[in-house]
């Protein structure tokens, strides 16, 4: 279908990816043993809705652009959606498997049974898990088209009761297993992001009407948006202050399947889109967020060699992960990732061909 492209999804795509780094940026500074608890707050709580968001948006651009009346070609799908995540989740986590094996000495496949448990739950990097996720999504597509057709209001309400309770359960009560499946539950689980997915496609068909809504009651959705987030960050304190737990902890109950970060989630994603689509931004904010959006796909992947390395520097000039540093890492972070995939293209443009 032909439809007006949104430049609200590029821009969010690049406020995730934003917010992806924040989270492992803050997982170094926590190795700080004395973290400045409202630093961690805005790297590890504020940046919550980065992961799940791109759920929403990734469901929003498949469902805009499909005519649900059309029939669905299920095996065109996938080879399009699989050329655009599947390879590069192969060759990316390759490639740091490669890297640790010739950096830290570990073995690179011990047996076909632990290769097959590395690359089938994206445990090649600590990022990747996420593309796992998606493809699973992708093979899984008819259901979602399925639950699209049928969804209604008082459905949607349903899904959102059953989100909150599964994820309650895998969060604070299914505790660890020996079986690899439930093990990495969270690695490849879709049950976990299923309504903000669901959600994404939903106001993706009734496209129309969401844009009119969202243009009507700005206000109420920036309002909903802070409440949700001062709740998230009210339990984070909460744990922190008056349960004594430490920072890592309370980022680690705090997160984005909990009730408070499924709630913040939605809000951010409506939020988020209804800023970038219909809000007044300048000229430069504009530029500077499709270059963002444009080059997230690259900076998401390649972003924990910078940190690796960043952190390594960072050692030999014995420098400590104080606040300061930890935002300086962070900026250098995203700017070394994003220059280097500038300088790539620009290699690619100048090159003959």
């Amino acid at each position: 279908m032909n439809k007006p492209w949104l430049a609200s999804i590029e821009y969010i795509r690049g406020v995730s990816m934003l917010g992806v780094v924040a989270i492992h940026t803050g997982s170094q500074y926590l190795l700080n043993p004395t973290p400045n608890i409202h630093l961690v707050a805005l790297f590890e709580i504020v940046s919550r809705f980065s992961v799940p968001i791109f759920f929403f948006i990734s469901a929003f651009g498949l469902f805009y652009r499909m005519d649900l009346a059309e029939p669905f070609s299920y095996g065109k799908f996938l080879r399009r959606r699989f050329k655009a995540v599947l390879l590069p989740y192969l060759l990316w986590s390759t490639l740091y498997l490669v890297h640790d094996n010739w950096f830290y000495g570990y073995q690179l496949f011990p047996d076909f049974d632990y290769a097959t448990e590395i690359y089938f739950f994206g445990l090649a990097k600590y990022h990747l898990y996420f593309l796992v996720i998606l493809i699973w999504f992708y093979l899984l597509m008819p259901l979602w088209i399925a639950l699209v057709r049928r969804m209604t209001p008082a459905r949607l309400l349903l899904l959102l009761a059953a989100q909150i309770a599964f994820d309650w359960w895998s969060s604070y009560c299914a505790g660890t297993s020996d079986n690899l499946f439930m093990k990495w539950r969270l690695n490849w689980l879709v049950l976990h992001y299923v309504f903000v997915f669901v959600l994404g496609g939903v106001l993706a068909v009734h496209s129309q009407r969401f844009f009119t809504w969202c243009q009507s009651h700005k206000k109420i959705i920036s309002a909903t948006f802070l409440i949700t987030l001062i709740t998230l960050l009210g339990w984070y304190y909460f744990l922190i202050i008056v349960r004594n737990l430490s920072p890592e902890a309370a980022v680690n109950t705090a997160h984005q399947l909990s009730p408070p970060g499924i709630f913040y989630t939605i809000a951010a994603s409506i939020f988020w889109f209804t800023w970038f689509q219909f809000g007044k931004l300048p000229v430069s904010l504009k530029t500077f967020l499709s270059a963002l959006g444009k080059n997230s796909y690259f900076v998401y992947l390649a972003h924990p060699f910078a940190i690796h390395y960043l952190s390594l520097g960072m050692g030999k000039l014995g420098l400590i992960m104080t606040a300061p540093n930890a935002l300086a890492f962070y900026v250098l972070t995203v700017a070394v990732n994003l220059s280097v995939k500038l300088s790539w293209q620009k290699f690619f443009q100048a090159s003959p061909r």
